[in-house]
């Protein structure tokens, strides 16, 4: 039987081989073991990283393309003689909308003209009555003091029984008479100075009547110059179809029908409003940036402002507030309304109201702002 040296090396060599596997393997584990721990902490530092120098921004998608809108009508009540504008147009400010059938306040109109002709024709004849009074008071007065001086010149003939007393009677009856016509006209004269406002040479323009029947003449103007019914502001035209030629326009009625008014949506006054939670409202202040997309264009992104936040939330304004009678109560993140102007729109493009957008407020400030403020 034949020994050969390296069967006794062999065992040695294989338990030198696998220590050095199990070293392999145990420094695996341990760099595994070491890789999950700094890969753990890695994560939880990128993290934390990105909470802290988070909460920047505060988005909302409740958020719609608002513009100043208006039914424009007209406070005179007509017959619509023309329209001039079609569904889409764009209109400017003072540009005819429509127009009702002027002839009935054009007689109106001059109806009121008449009447301040008649005004100052009426003013003169009482001047002219109130001189007459004047010269009859005069003359009166001369027949008053007449008849008091035949009275008592017969009074005296009575005395001495030269004269009969029914001629001293009716001698005083016209005395007393003419004195008391006097006072009449007297009387009458300070009536026709009173619709002069006490000054005979009164100005006819400063008549009472006068004024009156001038202001008639300018709401008799005023309703005709109200017949043409005009843009008050840029915008685009709706709602035109069902206004046409012929339809009776009510004035007391024309907030209530879609019969009697032209619709205007403003093609400049426009702007965004977004309902946001009141817990996303700590750190939004007027006149912070905001980035937005409509959902029309969904490549573009518009630029613009915090205008206005509302004094209150949506429910403060609602017809039928929410209440507690029952004493269940369930709080709910309140929406509170924001406005805000657009200062930027790249891509041209046309926004109407009603659409889609989501905004996002940039407000400055991060989280870490907030822990060291609160640390400080």
């Amino acid at each position: 039987m034949r020994t050969d040296t390296a069967d006794y090396a062999a065992p040695g060599l294989g338990a030198r081989v696998r220590d050095w596997a199990a070293s392999i393997w145990a420094d695996k584990a341990r760099l595994r073991r070491i890789a999950m721990i700094w890969g753990l902490a890695l994560i939880l530092a990128v993290a934390l990283f990105f909470y802290l120098t988070g909460g920047r921004y505060v988005s909302a998608d409740d958020s719609y393309v608002r513009a100043a809108k208006l039914m424009v009508s007209t406070d005179v009540s007509g017959l619509v003689k023309d329209v001039d504008v079609r569904e889409g147009q764009n209109v400017k400010a003072g540009d005819v909308l429509f127009r009702l059938d002027p002839r009935p306040f054009q007689i109106a109109l001059d109806n009121a003209k008449a009447n301040l002709a008649q005004a100052v024709q009426n003013v003169e004849a009482t001047k002219a009555q109130y001189r007459s009074l004047l010269s009859q008071t005069v003359s009166q007065q001369a027949l008053a003091v007449a008849a008091t001086q035949t009275y008592a010149r017969y009074a005296a003939l009575q005395r001495q029984n030269a004269i009969a007393g029914t001629q001293v009677d009716q001698a005083r009856a016209a005395a007393l008479s003419a004195q008391a016509t006097v006072v009449s006209l007297q009387q009458q004269a300070r009536q026709v100075l009173a619709q002069l406002n006490n000054n005979p040479d009164l100005p006819d323009t400063q008549a009472p009547a006068y004024l009156s029947a001038k202001a008639a003449v300018a709401e008799a103007q005023r309703q005709l110059d109200h017949t043409i019914v005009r843009a008050p502001f840029d915008g685009i035209v709706s709602e035109v179809d069902s206004l046409q030629p012929g339809t009776l326009v009510i004035s007391a009625m024309s907030a209530f029908t879609t019969t009697s008014a032209v619709g205007l949506i403003a093609s400049k006054n426009i702007w965004i409003d977004s309902s946001l939670k009141e817990t996303d409202l700590t750190h939004v202040h007027k006149g912070d940036p905001v980035a937005f997309s409509v959902d029309t264009y969904p490549g573009c992104s518009f630029s613009g402002a915090v205008d206005s936040i509302s004094a209150g939330s949506d429910s403060t304004f609602s017809a039928l507030p929410a209440e507690n009678s029952g004493g269940n109560w369930v709080k709910v993140v309140q929406r509170i309304p924001v406005r805000i102007k657009i200062t930027d729109n790249p891509c041209r493009a046309p926004l109407r109201a009603g659409m889609s957008t989501v905004v996002d407020i940039d407000t400055g400030e991060r989280r870490w702002h907030r822990i060291l403020d609160g640390i400080w």
